[in-house]
């Protein structure tokens, strides 16, 4: 009960009156997930476009490859691999994994300056 207490109190006025009758913190924090996490695909698709577009530009190849990190890092917030239940790790996540780190390198290598196409060549 003092968590439902403390979600009423820091949620806007509006909101606290849709969810006052329910009964336990679990049912509040599931309806306003489902909710508000609506907007979720929106910020993913934008992030999937700053990736993207993303270059090294004036950047260090440390700063550039930090900025893409974080955006990556925000990226598997949203769409995390999702745990496996086998006793050892499943192909189809290691697949999904593998491809996923290959897709990283791809576009880190892509993003880099003209001045790095030959170690670019060198690594595809």
């Amino acid at each position: 009960m003092l968590v439902v207490s403390w979600i009423l109190k820091v949620v806007s006025q509006s909101i606290a009156q849709s969810i006052i009758c329910m009964d336990n913190a679990f049912d509040i924090w599931n309806d306003l997930k489902e909710r508000f996490s609506q907007g979720d695909m929106i910020r993913i698709s934008d992030i999937q476009k700053m990736i993207s577009s993303f270059k090294q530009g004036e950047l260090t190849v440390t700063n550039y490859f930090t900025q893409l990190k974080i955006l990556w890092d925000e990226l598997n917030l949203f769409r995390p691999l999702s745990a496996s239940s086998c006793a050892s790790k499943c192909s189809t996540l290691v697949n999904a994994s593998k491809y996923k780190t290959q897709d990283q390198i791809i576009k880190f290598l892509r993003g880099l300056n003209d001045n790095y196409s030959t170690v670019r060549t060198q690594i595809y």
